[in-house]
């Protein structure tokens, strides 16, 4: 980590408060982005870019508030700036539940730097995006283009100082990669996701990406229009995935608190089946939110979410906690040094289950394998949980995959959805849904199917 973070972080909150704040906190990031993107083989674009500044929290008296950030920290610069940044807190509103954390500290973690990370020169993963690409074009026959590959990877330091004696930083790595893959011809044209992610490019596999785009591109070639009713549906661990972030986001204790949820007064109450467990681990090795601290310097942690059947926890910034009378569960997230802190979720985790795919598909009956939903977050109502989105995939006939299926509509609502949870599967993925989430496929005893 660099010293310098620290330094200026500490720096910061001393000249803030000599200029008039009750109480205040620096957070510095200093991080550098890659991102390759490929087209048929050669590259598409190439950007390498370098992020680095520091936002000042200062509080006055009220819990009034204000933010400022810079990208500077020459001494003058910082004095200006947490200057500025107690002008602002002077003229905002009062706010009685705005402050500093009560408790900060520093969990463990496991290596958050990928030890190989540096070995990775930009050329080789240049040739690492055009070998994902390749893969995907030419892992199945009937791909007939693919849309785009993509390389990604960051790594950076982050430092976080408080005027109650906190001061700690950290740093962390990460890299992703996927391919889009198109199969069939004209109408008949259908999509494939393949992707991965890791702590470095060590992690990845440019053959495994791509050999996945296409084989889920390939896999609905033909795809045709199914029969609506009311029969099980089995969700892969992609639209799994998707659906674990929209309940996250509505366990959220701001989405909560203003009523804009399912789950609002609904603490403790049975909501899921009891096969279904899902929990917010900010500390799971290999999850890319895994972290030491929160944004305000909280200790992340293990938070169940949903166990049991019944909702355990919401998830909470400081300033949540303080309006919902309870303690931040380490969740006070941070866009980059430009934003403040709010609520929201590290890594989702779906506890695994004792079933296989094939076992899930079998239990189903004559139910859908959902491989992909359209308009998801869209379609969901907020308040409600109600949804209706369009889906694709594979038929299930006799407990058995039949053929493939497209512009279908499965509906319910989140909570009754995981009511009807009936069995979760074994083999478990990380899968990036706005945040991150470790998925495994969900066997849904009941949904309703669009079609025909």
């Amino acid at each position: 980590m660099s010293e310098a973070l620290s330094i200026a972080a500490e720096r910061a909150v001393a000249l803030a408060l000599d200029a008039g704040a009750e109480s205040a906190e620096a957070y510095c990031q200093d991080q550098n982005d890659v991102e390759i993107r490929v087209y048929d083989r050669a590259v598409e674009s190439l950007t390498e870019a370098g992020s680095k500044g520091i936002g000042v929290r200062a509080f006055a008296s009220q819990g009034r508030m204000g933010y400022a950030f810079g990208t500077s920290f020459d001494e003058a610069d910082l004095k200006a700036l947490a200057a500025r940044a107690v002008e602002i807190a002077e003229s905002s509103d009062p706010d009685e539940f705005a402050g500093l954390p009560a408790d900060c500290s520093a969990a463990e973690t496991g290596a958050l730097v990928s030890p190989g990370f540096d070995e990775w020169t930009t050329a080789r993963k240049v040739e690492f995006a055009i070998e994902t690409d390749d893969a995907a074009r030419t892992a199945d026959p009937r791909v007939s283009q693919v849309e785009q590959t993509i390389y990604a990877d960051s790594r950076g330091s982050v430092a976080i100082a408080n005027s109650n004696g906190f001061a700690r930083g950290y740093e962390a790595s990460g890299a992703y990669a996927y391919s889009s893959a198109f199969a069939g011809e004209g109408d008949e044209l259908m999509t494939g996701l393949g992707l991965d992610i890791g702590r470095g490019p060590d992690d990845l596999d440019a053959k495994a990406i791509g050999g996945e785009a296409a084989a889920r591109a390939a896999a609905l070639v033909g795809a045709r229009r199914t029969t609506g009713r009311r029969a099980a549906v089995v969700l892969d661990a992609f639209t799994a995935a998707s659906f674990m972030g929209i309940v996250a986001g509505a366990l959220s204790g701001e989405s909560v608190l203003r009523g804009r949820s399912p789950f609002v007064g609904r603490e403790n109450d049975e909501v899921a089946a009891s096969v279904l467990t899902i929990v917010d681990d900010g500390l799971i090795d290999g999850g890319p939110a895994s972290a030491p601290f929160d944004g305000e310097g909280v200790a992340q942690r293990r938070t169940p979410l949903i166990d049991g059947g019944r909702v355990r926890n919401l998830i909470y910034d400081a300033r949540t906690a303080r309006e919902a009378g309870e303690a931040s569960t380490g969740n006070g997230r941070r866009g980059s040094y430009r934003g403040r802190p709010g609520p929201g979720a590290t890594n989702i985790v779906l506890e695994a289950g004792g079933s296989s795919l094939e076992e899930l598909i079998a239990q189903a009956g004559d139910g859908l394998y959902v491989t992909q939903v359209v308009g998801l977050h869209s379609g969901v109502n907020p308040v409600s949980g109600v949804f209706s989105v369009g889906a694709s995939g594979i038929d299930i006939k006799d407990g058995k995959l039949a053929g493939p299926v497209r512009e279908a509509t499965i509906a319910s609502d989140l909570i009754s959805m995981l009511r009807a949870v009936a069995a979760v599967g074994a083999q478990r993925r990380w899968i990036p849904f706005g945040g991150s989430g470790l998925a495994a496929p969900l066997l849904i005893a009941e949904m309703t199917i669009a079609g025909e």
